[in-house]
Parts: C-alpha cells; structure tokens; sequence
C-alpha cells in the first residue's frame, strides 16, 4: 500500500508553511486539498499560496477548474488520486494540505454510489426543474434525503437530479445507497494543526484585513465582469459570497468584511470537530515542526 502524508487543520492554522516544509525535508511534492483554491483567477478569497510561498515546491490542484464550473468530491479524488500516483512513480512524496474534510474523505476512502441512470425519470425532473426552479427542487430532496440535501448546495442543480433521480429509481435514498469502506486507500500520516483557539481567530482576523488590503474587492468585481455570478459553485464560498449583499446595497463594505471574519471563525470551528473524527490523526502545535518532521521521518522508515 502506498503511503501518504496528510497536514490538515482549520483555516489560518499554518498547513501551507508547513507543507512546504516537510516537502523540502522529505523530497516531497504538494496536493492541494482546498475546495477553493482549485478555481482559476479566485486567489486572494481564498488565501491562495503563492510562487514564492512554494519555494520551488510543486503544487498540484491548483488553478485547474473555470469559476463558473460545477466541480464535485468525486471528481477531486479522482484527479488526487492520479496526482499522487504520478508524484510516487517519480520517486517522490506526496503530501497532501489543505482543510477541506469532504475532499480529505474523497483521498482516504473509496466510495460507491448506488443507483442506475433512468432517462424517463431524469427527463421528469428536468421538466421540473424547467417549471418550478432550483429551489423547490432542492426541498424536494430535503424531504426524501435531509443528509445529501445538507451537502448539496441549490445551486448544483446536477447534483440535486442526480440525487432524486436515484431515490425515484431505487426506492432509496443516495444517503443509504452511498458505501463509504473504512477500508483506507493508502498507508496514512494525517498530521493535524493543533493552534489556541484565541490566536486562531485573531490569525483569521488579520487574514482577512490583509485581503481586503491586497484587493479583494477588485478580485470580486472582476470575476463578475468574467461573468462569475454569484448563483456559481465558486462564489459560495467565504469571501465571495458575502459581496452579494455588499452590490446590492443591503450591507457596507465595513459590514461585509466582519460578516467575512464571523464565517471564516465558524467554519474553523467546523473544520476542527470534522478532523478530530480520525482516530489516527497525530495533533502538534502549529510551531512544532521538530516534532512533525520526526512523526514523518518514522512513518516514511515504517518503524510504528
């Protein structure tokens, strides 16, 4: 089996300095596990790591999706698993970063989904849709599958027929069809950024001045005139989404970029309890990369 490094913690936790330095330790090369930073042109929302952050470090999983696509788990894992097997025919290591946990899932685990295509019914759901809208199809599908409905956004309305299409079909929900083996794909080192909770928020408080510093009002206003909307994938997310009341009057700029702050510390709350549910994550203090380095060192001997 092969093995695999994983660094994962909540936004503004470090994973990127560390990443890059445990790749330089180890002959390494990085996976972006960020279900933002895959989007081209979407770089200061999303704290996107820069070329000199790298230091000459490859990156994979960057820039490699159009904002105004749809882009799914199944598709993440799909190009991660190639990139990690291209990185390890090379003779290299690869180390995965990044805080986004479905996406973690998505390398961990294999998954299955049940249900065959049926065209009558999917040809009945998309006169639906056509008919009554986005929204009151994604009730539908609350009602029948409250669990898929919840990872789901409105928006992706091809995941939204996919999903009533398999319970029309099956008589089950996607949720219950879904089989996720605990059977893990690679040997893993998850290493997990362990930071006070205080100094968390303030790094995310600071982040964000520095994006609105660094332009991210003009990142925004040029995606929009790309014809980026915010009905897109990739303007749900912190950072973005939060302008649309801004351009429609309903908040000040001052008001947005606190409502920014306020997501971002709520989602970093979401993030840890998502990764404190592996039993084999290792916890360091964000600061301890002695203690990382040596964590990998033993994993890569195989000495357990």
């Amino acid at each position: 089996m092969s093995k695999l490094i994983l660094i994962v913690g909540a936004t503004a936790s470090g994973k990127s300095q560390v990443g890059v330095e445990l790749a330089k330790k180890f002959n390494g090369e990085i996976i972006s596990c960020d279900s933002m930073q895959i989007y081209e042109d979407m770089d200061i929302g999303t704290a996107k790591v820069t070329y000199e952050e790298m230091q000459g470090i490859p990156h994979h999983l960057i820039d490699v999706v159009n904002p105004t696509a749809e882009f799914s788990v199944g598709e993440y894992a799909t190009m991660a698993d190639k990139a990690i097997s291209d990185i390890i025919s090379r003779g290299k290591n690869p180390i995965v970063v990044g805080g986004t946990g479905l996406y973690v899932d998505g390398i961990l685990y294999p998954m299955t989904f049940g249900g065959d295509k049926n065209i009558e019914i999917r040809n009945e759901l998309e006169r639906q849709l056509a008919s009554y809208g986005k929204e009151y199809m994604h009730s539908m599908l609350a009602e029948i599958d409250p669990i898929d409905a919840q990872k789901i956004h409105p928006n992706n309305t091809k995941r939204v027929l996919r999903a009533l299409e398999i319970y029309k079909t099956t008589g089950v929900c996607k949720s219950d069809l879904q089989e996720k083996t605990r059977d893990l794909k690679y040997e893993i080192c998850m290493i997990a950024l362990d930071v006070d909770r205080k100094v968390l928020y303030e790094r995310i408080d600071a982040r964000v001045d520095q994006m609105f510093k660094m332009g991210l009002l003009d990142e925004v206003k040029q995606l929009l005139s790309r014809g980026v909307g915010f009905e897109n994938q990739s303007m749900q997310a912190i950072g973005y989404k939060e302008f649309k009341e801004y351009f429609n009057g309903s908040k000040t700029l001052e008001e947005t970029k606190e409502i920014i702050k306020q997501n971002s510390r709520n989602y970093a709350k979401r993030q840890l309890t998502w990764f404190r549910k592996y039993d084999f994550a290792k916890w360091f203090d964000s600061r301890d990369v002695l203690g990382m380095e040596k964590e990998v060192e033993t994993f890569l001997k195989g000495v357990r």
